[in-house]
């Protein structure tokens, strides 16, 4: 089931977050992102998975997140996301066997239609978790995705040479920050 996928699409909301939305008294909002979901990503985008993220309500919180994992594609405000998601596969020519959907709610059920491997997190509504292939031990904002993200690269890719790039890319970043050679 996991060793076709090339995109890991998902929802935000309840997901990378555990759908809490904290609004300032100055008119901005907060979310709560998990580090290890943001590791899973880099390593995921590391092994040339695609990685789209598809939310129904906008937030500079989570442009903010997505900029800083270089998330590939970002779709915010959106209300139908099976036709979002049927977008993204056709623009990188990537069937619905290749893809994986994490959602957590019942406005990701038409993502599901469009998803090969169709995930719930653990928090998620009972409808979901009964029309998901698979129901996450994490909850959504506490590690759910690196959770998926960790199955299908165990079958993708050698860990080690994985571990390895990753490593690299860190060396590489801090070098080029550094002024050095």
């Amino acid at each position: 089931m996991w060793d076709k996928i090339l995109l890991l699409a998902m929802d935000v909301d309840g997901v990378l977050t555990d759908g809490t939305i904290e609004y300032r008294s100055n008119g901005t909002d907060s979310k709560r992102f998990h580090t290890a979901d943001g590791l899973g990503i880099v390593l995921a985008r590391l092994a040339g998975l695609r990685v789209a993220w598809i939310s129904g309500k906008a937030s500079m919180a989570v442009e903010r997140r997505a900029a800083e994992l270089s998330v590939d594609r970002l779709g915010q405000g959106i209300r139908d996301k099976k036709r979002a998601l049927h977008e993204i596969q056709a623009g990188w020519g990537i069937s619905i066997a290749e893809t994986v959907y994490i959602g957590d709610d019942w406005n990701d059920l038409p993502a599901f239609e469009a998803a090969g491997v169709k995930v719930a997190v653990a928090t998620a509504a009972d409808l979901v978790k009964q029309r998901a292939d698979y129901i996450t031990e994490r909850t959504g904002g506490q590690g759910a995705v690196r959770e998926v993200i960790d199955l299908i690269l165990a079958r993708h890719i050698a860990q080690e040479k994985l571990v390895e790039n990753y490593l690299n890319s860190l060396i590489i970043r801090e070098d080029s920050q550094t002024g050095a050679q």
